[in-house]
C-alpha cells in the first residue's frame, strides 16, 4: 500500500509539472514579450492553475490555452479564495516599510502594529477612525495618501502642523480642519510607495505579518487580525 502511494504521488508530481511546461510554452508563444512566468500552481479546484500575470492572480488550464480572469469563491464558506492567495503572496516585509513617512500614534503599551494608507476627504477612512479610536495596545503608522481632489493641501497642512497626530485626530473624529501651513512635506515619497504596493484605494490597511486589507474594518475585526499579526 505504502509502494502505491508513493507511486500515485510521483504521478501527480509528474503531471502537474508536465502541466507547468505546457503552460510556459504556450504563455512565451502567445505573449513573446511578456516576462517569464516565475509563479505555476496547480490548484486543488477544477484542474486549474494558478499563476501571477501583471502583479494579478489569474489561472490558467493544463495547457494554457485558456487565461481566467477573476475570482475563485467557495461556495460553501462563501470565502473568495482568490483574495486570500493575492493577501499571501503579495504580502510584504512590514519591517522594510519607510515608517518615518508616516503619522505614528501610539496607543496603550503600543505592542501591536499596523500601517495603513488613508486620505482626508475619504468616507470610509473617517469611519475605520472611529473604530481605531475604540483600540488599544497598538502603534499606527499612517501614510497620508491623497488621492481625492483638494486632498493634497489638507494633507500638507496636516503634516505642517505642531502635532501631526493631533491634527489628523481633530480632522477625522471631530471635523476640525487644520490650520493652513506650509512646509516641506513627503508627500511625492509616501504616493511612490503606494504606487509600488498597488494602493488603488483608501483605505488601505498593512499589518504586522505584511498582510494587506484594501477597505475599511470594524474594531472587532481589526481587534482579531492585530492579535494574528502580531503572532505570525
Amino acid at each position: 500500500m505504502k509502494k502505491l502511494f508513493a507511486l500515485l504521488l510521483c504521478s501527480y508530481a509528474l503531471l502537474a509539472h508536465a502541466g507547468e511546461a505546457e503552460i510556459r510554452k504556450s504563455f512565451e508563444t502567445k505573449f513573446p514579450k511578456l516576462e517569464k512566468l516565475d509563479h505555476i500552481v496547480k490548484t486543488p479546484y477544477a484542474g486549474l492553475y494558478e499563476i501571477v500575470l501583471g502583479g494579478q492572480v489569474m489561472y490558467t488550464d493544463e495547457m494554457g490555452v485558456y487565461l481566467f480572469d477573476g475570482s475563485v469563491i467557495d461556495m460553501a464558506t462563501r470565502t473568495n479564495l482568490t483574495e486570500k492567495r493575492s493577501q499571501q503572496l503579495f504580502a510584504i516585509d512590514f519591517d522594510k516599510l519607510p515608517l518615518n513617512l508616516a503619522i505614528k500614534k501610539v496607543k496603550g503599551n503600543g505592542k501591536r502594529k499596523m500601517a495603513y494608507f488613508s486620505d482626508p476627504n475619504c468616507g470610509y477612512c473617517k469611519k475605520l477612525e472611529k473604530e481605531l479610536s475604540q483600540m488599544s495596545d497598538v502603534t499606527l503608522y499612517i501614510f497620508l495618501y491623497p488621492i481625492f481632489q483638494g486632498s493634497d493641501v489638507i494633507v500638507r497642512n496636516i503634516h505642517c502642523a505642531k502635532d501631526p497626530a493631533k491634527a489628523w485626530d481633530e480632522l477625522m473624529l471631530k471635523g476640525n480642519a487644520p490650520a493652513e501651513k506650509s512646509c516641506k512635506t513627503d508627500t511625492d515619497q509616501v504616493m511612490a510607495l503606494g504606487r509600488k504596493l498597488r494602493v488603488n484605494g483608501t483605505p488601505n490597511l498593512i499589518f504586522a505579518d505584511g498582510v494587506q486589507n484594501p477597505g475599511y474594518m470594524p474594531a472587532s475585526d481589526l481587534d482579531t487580525r492585530l492579535n494574528e499579526a502580531m503572532k505570525k
